[in-house]
This record gives structure tokens, C-alpha cells and sequence, in this order.
């Protein structure tokens, strides 16, 4: 690896470099990791070229738990969780370093024009994110909020070099189910920051898409596709962190009905999926007060709290006609599955009422 930083720009060769000494580290994990651990340290504190190809490397490293492989016996997989469960302490933080230190330097060496170098720091930075995902796919969510992970990817969202990266992460947390042992707590505090940051993201994009707030560039859709989905997947699988604060939950609705009012066919789509998941869950609960502990939804706190919504947002959000048709739709489905939430959507209403 630290031969072929030096010597080589092909990203191809560089990428299946760091593949090969992956694949070696996954086969003698246990025996082996210690004792590299120091080594990839300090290969990655050379230059934006080494730490791309360590994190390149830490992108590979759990590539037999991300991926199904039929190959790869049960107590190979279930000795290589246990080794990388055991060595999160010391790669996420390495992750968190990465970050922190390559973006500052690609910002710095733009600020001073040296546009080559800068690209190797944004490289380095996006080697890292793409590793930073792939851990993220299994680590516990108590971890990543630990080691600074969630806050360096939510502070990484403001810039547009890298957003859609930062953004795969966030779809990747935000479905995870609460853990019924003693880290409960701690996933709930984490998954309260990731509920915080999607929020504060959501509310600035409709504020500046309101005809109030000025036009927006239309290469933002994209990432706000992204993180509409993203906050959709709050709402589906983890509706218990958001009902247990009357304030979140207002605020929470509040930036949902701005996406399903907003004029932009693909952000009403993926709203419209957690309309159907907030009226299952209303039907499916007594209509009585929700308790103030937020253990679920009642059909009355709905009503009486969309009607507060819409009366105090209805002014600031999107007044747009809404897009008949998007290109984006266009013969893959999309349109069809519209069609069958839209009719779901009124059956459920008709139970509800």
C-alpha cells in the first residue's frame, strides 16, 4: 500500500490494493489486526493519497457482512463481526480523524488556489465517507454517535462537493430498529441527534423553495430526495423517538407536510409513503390521549396535531401546482406504485374518519 501510494495515481490499482489487503486482513482478523492497527495509522497521517488508500482498505474490511456471500461459512462471519465489533474503539475514530483532517485541508489548499492538491484531499475525503458507509451498515448506532461519526457527517451535509455521499449514510441509520438491551438509551439519544440534524436540513430547504424565500438551484432536488427519504424512514421505523416530544413531533410533522404540499412530484411521492405508515399506526391505536411517555400514535393526536400544523405553517410552505408527470417516473414503476399509495391513502381515510 505504501508503495503504491507513492508511486501511483490509477485510482483501479489503488482501489484493488487496498481490496487485496482486505481480503488478507479478513482471513487472519483476530491475529492479524493488532498488529497492522499501528501501521495503517501512520501510513494514513502521510499524505491525502495514503489516507485514501487506507480508507479504501476500511471500506473493504467488512465487505463479507455488507455483502451475502454463499461461499463464506456462518463461524468465518460471525468471528469477523466479533473482531470488527472489537476494533470499532480504533477504526472509528481513525474514520472521524480522516474527515475532520482532509476536509480542512482541501478547503484550505482551494483558499489557496493549489487546485491539484485540493483534489487529492477531496479524494481522500471521499475514500473515507465510502468507508464511513460501509461500517455504518452494521456498527451500532451508539458507536457511531460515540466516535463522532453522525456529527462529522452532519456537519459534511453543508457542503455540496460531498452531500450525496453524507447522505447514503443517514438512509442507511435512519431505519434502524431500537435495540431491546441496555443500549436502548443510548440509541435514543443518538437517533435524536439524527432526527435534529435531517429536520434543520429539511426546514432550510423549504424555507428557501417558498416563493417567500427566493428560487433554488434545481441540482438540490437530488440531495433533497435524499434526505425526504431519509426522514421518511425516521417516521416508518422509528416513530417512538419522534412521538415522545410533543415540540419534535410538531416540528416533525410540520417539515413532512411541507414536502407532501411541495410541488415537486418525486419529495410529495416519498412523503406520501409515511401519510400511509402515520394513518396505519393512528387506526391501529384506541382514540385517546397519547401518553406523555410517546409509547405510540392515537388517532386523536393526529387530527389535532396536523390541524395545528397546517394552521401555522400553511403560509411558508410551497404553493406550487404540483408536477403532473417527472421524467424521473417515467417507465420505471414509480408512477404505478404512486397511484396504488394515493388509493391506500383513501381507503385508510375512510377508516380512520
Amino acid at each position: 500500500m505504501s508503495e503504491i501510494a507513492d508511486t501511483c495515481e490509477e485510482w483501479a490499482l489503488k482501489s484493488q490494493t487496498a481490496a487485496l489487503v482486505a481480503e488478507i486482513v479478513r482471513r487472519e482478523f483476530l491475529n492479524l489486526w493488532q498488529e497492522l492497527l499501528p501501521s495503517l495509522v501512520s501510513l494514513s497521517s502521510k499524505g491525502p493519497v495514503q489516507a485514501e488508500l487506507v480508507s479504501m482498505m476500511l471500506r473493504w474490511l467488512p465487505e463479507d457482512i455488507t455483502v451475502h456471500n454463499e461461499d463464506l461459512e456462518g463461524d468465518r462471519r460471525r468471528l469477523l463481526l466479533r473482531g470488527l465489533n472489537q476494533s470499532l474503539p480504533e477504526i472509528l475514530p481513525l474514520l472521524y480523524t480522516l474527515l475532520e483532517r482532509h476536509f480542512g485541508a482541501a478547503v484550505n489548499e482551494v483558499g489557496r488556489q493549489q487546485l491539484d492538491i485540493a483534489k487529492q484531499h477531496a479524494a481522500a475525503v471521499t475514500a473515507t465517507l465510502s468507508a464511513v458507509n460501509a461500517n455504518a451498515e452494521w456498527a451500532p448506532l451508539s458507536d457511531l454517535s460515540k466516535y463522532g461519526i453522525i456529527h462529522g457527517c452532519g456537519f459534511l451535509l453543508s457542503s455540496p462537493d460531498f452531500q450525496l455521499h453524507v447522505c447514503e449514510f443517514f438512509k442507511l441509520v435512519s431505519p434502524r430498529k431500537r435495540p431491546v438491551d441496555d443500549s436502548a438509551s443510548d440509541f435514543g439519544s443518538a437517533m435524536s441527534s439524527i432526527i435534529q440534524i435531517l429536520m434543520n436540513l429539511s426546514r432550510e430547504f423549504l424555507v428557501r423553495s417558498s416563493p417567500a424565500g427566493g428560487a433554488i438551484d434545481e441540482s438540490d432536488y437530488e440531495f433533497v430526495e435524499y434526505v425526504c427519504e431519509s426522514m421518511v424512514s425516521l417516521g416508518s421505523s422509528n416513530l417512538q423517538c419522534i412521538v415522545g416530544d410533543s415540540t419534535t413531533f410538531s416540528l416533525y410533522l410540520q417539515r413532512m407536510l411541507g414536502f407532501f404540499q411541495h410541488f415537486k412530484l418525486a419529495l410529495h411521492y416519498q412523503s406520501r409513503q409515511f401519510c400511509l405508515v402515520l394513518l396505519r399506526d393512528a387506526i391501529s391505536k384506541p382514540k385517546l390521549s397519547v401518553h406523555s411517555s410517546g409509547d405510540g400514535l392515537t388517532a386523536t393526536n393526529v387530527d389535532s396535531t396536523l390541524a395545528q400544523v397546517d394552521e401555522e405553517k400553511r403560509d411558508s410552505l410551497s404553493t406550487e401546482i404540483l408536477e403532473l408527470w417527472s421524467d424521473d417516473f417515467e417507465g420505471n414503476g414509480d408512477f404505478g406504485q404512486y397511484r396504488s399509495m394515493l388509493v391506500g391513502s383513501v381507503n385508510l381515510r375512510f377508516v380512520y374518519i
